[in-house]
């Protein structure tokens, strides 16, 4: 009897936490090239958005976005699901709707067998009918490590487009999902992840950001990123600059998954979360221990915080008017995890 194939021991890397770490990134992305500007194009690489955004006429803007990354689970069904959860995302992210998805498909030919990349297939193919929206094509090739994504498609009324940096001082902000499934993927690699974790997991990282649309008709929602590779602290960070802000993260308010304390006490975290710590730890500042107030656990929160999530939730900053139809679209169970305030002399203080 053949033994299961185990696809993450096919990728150096898994998930969202195959991204670039932030520094290298923004060296990559520097040039000297001068393009012209185009009138239309709304989100481009003047920022550090989640998608691009066209105006298409009346009142209407075209959203493209596109993601893709190397096992972050075993099974290629559920990775299929996973990165095309991923890669939609980030539409919802921008409080847009999807439209249509083509895939991105790399496979080791001579490594794998082809019928676990159409279990890939299939995966991405079952996510999009959940979204509401077809699998229209998409692209592959032999590649030495498996990967898999989507390139997506979405439309959003301009008046109801979200971005990462139109926060306001004041701004309360929420998060949809429990932050620690890079550590809880990076226990499954090891094989060292319990049984009772593995479904919550896979379930978080499939579950559809569909809050973004809805979320993206409230005018008092002033900013939404979806949590991915750079972790909360990185994506909060793009967050606050881009406003022209700081925040302070309520680190005792911030939700986590079960069992990632237990991991992180035995040191059990991707090699990503070193690398996005070590690209924006000076930006951040712990609140002090106090006799009345114990304080952050520091060394818990260096992994915590820099932890790449994928498919990670919708980070919100929201004001105060708006609160209430917030927490009707997302439940009472989501509760603040901080808040924007002016800029200080760091980016992120946590207490």
């Amino acid at each position: 009897m053949n033994e299961p194939i185990q696809l993450t021991q096919y990728s150096h890397g898994a998930g969202c936490g195959c991204k670039i770490a932030p520094k290298v990134l923004d060296e990559i992305l520097k040039s000297n090239l001068l393009l012209p500007d185009n009138k239309n194009l709304l989100v481009g690489n003047s920022s550090k958005d989640d998608a691009a955004v066209y105006d298409i006429g009346n009142g209407m803007a075209l959203i493209s976005t596109t993601d893709f990354f190397m096992p972050i689970v075993n099974d290629a069904f559920d990775f299929g699901r996973i990165a095309a959860a991923n890669s939609i995302s980030d539409v919802y992210a921008m409080g847009g709707k999807p439209l249509m998805a083509i895939a991105i498909l790399g496979w080791p030919v001579s490594k794998l067998p082809i019928e676990a990349a159409q279990k890939i297939i299939d995966g991405g193919k079952f996510i999009c009918k959940e979204a509401g929206i077809p699998l229209a094509g998409g692209h592959s090739i032999d590649s030495p490590e498996p990967i898999f994504g989507l390139a997506v498609t979405g439309i959003v009324p301009i008046e109801n487009l979200k971005r990462n940096n139109t926060a306001h001082e004041g701004d309360t902000l929420f998060i949809t999902k429990p932050l620690g499934v890079g550590i809880l993927a990076t226990a499954q690699k090891r094989g060292q992840l319990k049984v009772e974790h593995l479904q919550p997991m896979i379930d978080q990282m499939t579950s559809l950001n569909k809050q973004g649309e809805a979320l993206g008709k409230i005018k008092g929602v002033t900013a939404i990123t979806d949590v991915t590779g750079f972790g909360l602290l990185g994506h909060l960070i793009e967050m606050a600059e881009g406003s022209g802000l700081s925040a302070e993260l309520f680190y005792n308010d911030i939700p986590v998954a079960d069992g990632v304390s237990d991991y992180i006490a035995q040191r059990i975290f991707p090699d990503a979360t070193t690398r996005n710590w070590s690209s924006y730890s000076e930006k951040v500042k712990f609140e002090k221990a106090t006799p009345e107030k114990p304080g952050v656990n520091v060394m818990e929160a260096f992994t915590l915080l820099p932890d790449p999530q994928t498919n990670g939730g919708l980070l919100i900053s929201v004001s105060e008017e708006a609160i209430e139809a917030v927490t009707a679209i997302l439940g009472d169970h989501i509760k603040p995890i901080g808040k924007m305030i002016a800029r200080g002399d760091k980016t992120i203080f946590v207490k």
